[in-house]
């Protein structure tokens, strides 16, 4: 397999390996540090960030077919890290900072991505735990999987179906307006 090849030749020091497997999932990195940190520029240091993470840490990887998931996970912990470091909160403005330089992403343009849902889904978000607001990200808006979620957050699958149960019957109270606990 392609990747098992790459990933064998990037431990042993090929920085161009390395970069080709980072760019086969640019995109997918991409939109994943999009969703933690909420706008284009802070996404791209979270990418830059992993990255120096992967070539410093690629030797410790001991399963070469789990590098993708492996460096997910690293993106996530950049991203965590970043926004901790910063100890910035996503706000509303830094998801509508740039819609012009967001339209000419080549991905599909999501539900989420039109910028009226986005302010209003952003703003319930933001009464939700942490927690519960990164798994429903993750799950919505990226599309990802719970045994995804639970790979890239460390948690178990049923944490991750628990914070998502508990965001959605939040924000769904939220919504209602009258039938607050």
């Amino acid at each position: 397999m392609e990747v098992i090849r790459l990933v064998k030749k990037a431990k042993r020091g090929n920085k161009e390996a390395l970069l080709q497997l980072i760019m086969n999932q640019k995109d997918d990195y991409f939109k994943l540090a999009y969703t933690y940190m909420g706008n284009q520029h802070d996404a791209m240091d979270a990418m830059e960030d992993m990255i120096v993470r992967l070539y410093e840490n690629i030797h410790q990887l001991k399963k070469e077919n789990s590098f993708y998931s492996w460096s997910k996970t690293i993106l996530v912990n950049s991203c965590k890290s970043l926004l901790k470091k910063r100890q910035k909160l996503v706000l509303v403005d830094g998801w509508v900072e740039h819609p012009e330089i967001e339209m000419k992403q080549p991905s599909k343009v999501t539900p989420f991505e039109n910028s009226e849902q986005q302010i209003d889904i952003q703003q319930l978000l933001s009464n939700l735990n942490e927690q519960q607001a990164e798994a429903i990200k993750l799950k919505y808006f990226r599309d990802l999987d719970y045994q995804t979620i639970s790979e890239l957050t460390n948690v178990s699958v049923g944490t991750v179906k628990s914070r998502i149960f508990q965001g959605l019957k939040k924000l769904k109270n939220q919504f209602g307006g009258k039938d607050n606990d």
